[in-house]
């Protein structure tokens, strides 16, 4: 059977008999492609639970040419621990425009060489060029970007010295929002848990040595920073609320969750319930997970939280929250209901279709085939290296998943589209975005111990798509939470600009759409963070279309 997706109604999610037949299809183009990055975590025997938790990597257009670049992140040797010939870095690679990228990382400034984990991109002193924040295990560091193909790290200099709470803190997912829609995207820092070095012990399951559970290590809490729109930030976690939850912070994402035009977030925390911090408009965030039915599964138990992403995927027009997890739990989908409610749909779905064996990081609710449905990806790898050794029930490494929407419920068609979906990686960050700008939505992967992976999207198909790319100018410049509502062939689909998702990854900034057999938009609306709204008609498709604030009708770039 082709990997094909039969549209029915599900919940008043309208059915669609757009691109019936169509057959995904995504070729393993890294040996093409030129990128020879290989993820280190540092590890030599010790088991280190950081070593687990590394690492993500974004899609950055660093160069502003309309092409995305690739940012990896890497971990590096710990204090006392052997230094290789060739010390572990961080690396930026350039997009050729032809399918290949060359390695720019000693050019551009943007190897770090300390620990790294998680990253998000945007930029946050409103200068036309895409900055870097990074997460890590002792530190965190900010990259400005000069606008000439380098980077500056300005950490210090930006106010965020002491964004890590000190040498054993551990960092996880970071994103950037303009939390107070004041033209300049703030800063919220995920933090995972205080690993101090000098106390480890190691953790044995049937005397097979294992990394220990979290629980083992306090949690920490989060924190946010105010931009004060001169280059440096202002540490609010306390004044805002924020910094009083401690938490075992992974996967982070921001939506509006609510339609109030404010941006919330959403923490999935490892091994303890969820966050959702409502923004209250004030400078003020509550937090409600378990009120809103995202604090815990559908049978009141805690995730091992990975990843976290957010999508449509009904076409109600609201933000739907796609979580990942650990071994004996399923990926789960929460639907927004409306009013900060959500609701467990996991079963009636088919989102945790074959997950439950597995350990998933990096997911998306993406249009692989651009017939106006999301598919669910989510990347997969065990986190502990020893665990065919006492465990049958599954591997370390693994397959990553690709689900879609069939028969009224989401399956799993990995196996139906065969290499290299099928083959087995120990993967952690994934991000999507169209390298090529074919229309047609890639994946990149990290792996840990090993090579990155670029699976290129060759699907065939007819269908249509149009690619947003929007700059505020009273908004931030980024457009970080902007919002779009796209209607093509009567139906509605909506998205939102989102700086920091999945696992500790940074997705292209661009918002695309499938559009099925219509190659005309009838209506597209754009809803600014500065409040201003603009609407446009009849507009043609297949195309990337740029969007300045406040300027006349669109024109393709």
């Amino acid at each position: 059977m082709k990997c094909a997706l039969l549209h029915v109604a599900l919940l008043g999610f309208a059915a669609s008999a757009l691109a019936a037949g169509t057959t995904i299809h995504f070729r393993d183009a890294t040996d093409a492609s030129g990128i020879r990055f290989v993820h280190s975590d540092g590890s030599s025997g010790h088991r280190y639970i950081v070593e687990t938790v590394a690492s993500g990597l974004g899609l950055i257009d660093y160069d502003g040419d309309g092409w995305p670049d690739i940012f990896f992140l890497s971990g590096a040797p710990f204090p006392g621990d052997p230094v290789p010939v060739r010390r572990p870095s961080c690396a930026l690679y350039h997009n050729n425009r032809d399918g290949t990228f060359t390695d720019v990382t000693a050019a551009s400034g943007a190897g770090l060489t300390n620990y790294c984990l998680g990253c998000a991109v945007a930029d946050y002193d409103n200068d036309g060029h895409d900055d870097i924040f990074v997460t890590g295990f002792g530190s965190h560091h900010l990259l400005h970007n000069n606008g000439d193909g380098t980077f500056t790290d300005v950490t210090i200099k930006a106010g965020l010295a002491h964004a890590c709470y000190g040498p054993s803190c551990v960092g996880g997912g970071c994103l950037f929002l303009d939390y107070d829609r004041d033209g300049f995207v703030d800063l919220y820092v995920g933090n995972y848990l205080d690993f101090d070095l000098a106390a480890f012990k190691p953790c044995a399951r049937m005397n097979v040595p294992v990394y220990c559970n979290p629980r083992t290590y306090p949690p920490v809490p989060g924190r946010l920073f105010h931009n004060n729109g001169d280059g440096t930030f202002t540490d609010v976690s306390e004044s805002s609320g924020i910094g009083n939850y401690k938490g075992y912070a992974m996967g982070v994402v921001s939506a509006d969750f609510d339609g109030d035009g404010w941006p919330d977030i959403y923490v999935g925390n490892d091994v303890m319930e969820n966050f959702l911090f409502h923004n209250k408009r004030d400078g003020t965030f509550e937090e409600i997970g378990v009120p809103a039915g995202v604090g815990f599964d559908q049978y009141g138990d805690p995730q091992g939280t990975m990843g976290a992403n957010v999508g449509d995927y009904d076409g109600d027009g609201r933000f739907d929250i796609l979580v990942t997890k650990y071994q004996d739990q399923v990926n789960t989908l929460y639907r927004n209901l409306g009013n900060l409610q959500f609701r467990d749909v996991t079963v009636e779905t088919g989102t945790g279709a074959d997950s439950r064996p597995l350990v998933t990081w990096g997911c998306g609710l993406v249009d692989f085939d651009n017939d106006g449905t999301r598919e669910i990806f989510a990347a997969a790898g065990h986190l502990q290296d020893t665990v065919e050794q006492y465990d049958r029930t599954t591997t370390y490494l693994e397959r990553s998943l690709l689900l879609q929407w069939r028969h009224g419920r989401y399956e799993n068609i990995s196996a139906e589209c065969g290499p290299p979906l099928t083959d087995l990686r120990c993967s952690r960050g994934a991000v999507f975005g169209d390298l090529n700008n074919d229309g047609r939505m890639d994946i990149v992967l990290l792996n840990t111990r090993s090579r990155a992976t670029v699976l290129l999207n060759e699907t065939a198909t007819t269908n249509h798509w149009i690619s947003l790319k929007l700059v505020g100018t009273k908004s931030n410049r980024s457009a970080v939470g902007a919002f779009a509502r796209v209607t093509a062939g009567g139906r509605a689909q909506v998205d939102e600009v989102r700086a920091g998702r999945g696992y500790q990854s940074a997705e292209d900034l661009r918002l695309h759409f499938g559009l099925g057999t219509h190659a005309l938009i009838e209506r597209l609306e754009l809803r600014w963070p500065s409040g201003l709204t603009n609407v446009w008609t009849n507009l043609a498709a297949d195309r990337v279309i740029r969007i300045t604030e406040g300027q006349p009708p669109p024109s393709a770039r």
